[in-house]
């Protein structure tokens, strides 16, 4: 029997790994054509939504291939959570360096496989390539929402309550202990911020609740403050939160009470993909319900009030100093 060789051509990788991930959308064509066909639902609208993540900026080269794979998937999966939307497909754009060889694809392609089953999407399309670069790897994800329901950025009115969901910084004291920082802790909270910034968990069913409920909303990639901002911004109001109020995980409290970082950075700090929301008072007990429901955390950290931009107080009311608003790619 002949031996596979190392590494395959680009269609016979596209073959191999990713045409069977189409499978469950038949305008896919099992990607044997350069275009697809999709279909909306009747009484919805498509959400479209795209993000590129690039080794050495978003994940670590030597990060283990499905957690990549999981993570490009996910950080649009993010987008569309954000969107009250419910996950349909997606198209990936993929630039491997030459010396990719097929074990390391296998585990991508498992990699995307099981989060497809899990969020119930398939892939329809994309291209391949080879790069003397980085692997860069861009997604496009495709999402269903009840016509003219989609949550945007706008919308946030003064008075409103400001919600995140799950907890803030743990993804950038992963990276931190990737890259060999010391932050004291155990190895049970290494790995939980370790798992946090490879792979981010899109509040997908938290955000087809907010439907209805929310008046804005967005996903935290570049940091809750910064993030806040594009709310500000488009909203036309200021928003103000408790630095306090703002969750943490137990690790990362740990680091914040040990001087190891402090409390602005993670506020400022990227990777979280958390929903930030607005929403009227009057909503509380659903969201409460909600967040009960899908078993998620969410927390009231703030106030949308008159005037604009976004400041963090602390214990005494005192406008906490921010070295920077959140992660810029220019």
């Amino acid at each position: 029997m002949a031996r596979e060789p190392k590494r395959l051509g680009e269609f016979d990788l596209i073959a191999k790994y990713f045409a069977p991930l189409a499978k469950g959308e038949p305008g896919a064509f099992d990607l044997t054509d350069d275009a697809a066909i999709l279909t909306p639902t009747p009484g919805m609208d498509l959400v479209v939504t795209t993000d590129a993540i690039v080794a050495g900026v978003h994940f670590l080269p030597e990060d283990p291939a499905d957690t990549i794979a999981q993570k490009a998937l996910r950080v649009n999966l993010s987008d569309l959570a954000a969107k009250g939307a419910k996950p349909r497909a997606y198209l990936m754009t993929a630039a491997f360096p030459r010396d990719t060889d097929n074990s390391w694809l296998k585990a991508f392609a498992l990699g995307l496989k099981g989060d497809q089953k899990r969020f119930g999407l398939a892939l329809i399309g994309g291209d391949t390539v080879a790069t003397p670069g980085p692997l860069t790897l861009g997604v496009t994800a495709i999402g269903e929402v009840g016509r003219g329901k989609m949550l945007t950025r706008a919308g946030a009115k003064v008075g409103d309550d400001i919600w995140v969901t799950g907890t803030i910084g743990d993804a950038a004291l992963g990276l931190k202990a990737l890259n060999g920082d010391a932050l004291g802790l155990d190895d049970g909270q290494l790995r939980h911020v370790i798992e946090r910034y490879r792979v981010p968990e899109p509040r997908l069913a938290f955000g087809r609740g907010l439907v209805g409920l929310a008046h804005a909303c967005l996903d935290i990639s570049d940091g809750l403050i910064a993030d806040l901002g594009h709310v500000s911004d488009v909203s036309a109001v200021a928003i103000e939160i408790e630095a306090t109020a703002v969750p943490l995980s137990p690790a990362a409290g740990a680091v914040v009470d040990g001087a190891f970082v402090s409390l602005a950075e993670l506020l400022t700090a990227g990777d979280d993909y958390e929903l930030a929301f607005a929403a009227p008072t009057s909503a509380r007990a659903r969201l409460t319900a909600l967040a009960a429901r899908t078993r998620t955390k969410a927390t009231r950290i703030g106030t949308a009030r008159k005037g604009k931009g976004v400041a963090a107080l602390d214990a005494a009311g005192a406008p906490l100093p921010l070295a920077r608003a959140g992660y810029v790619h220019f």
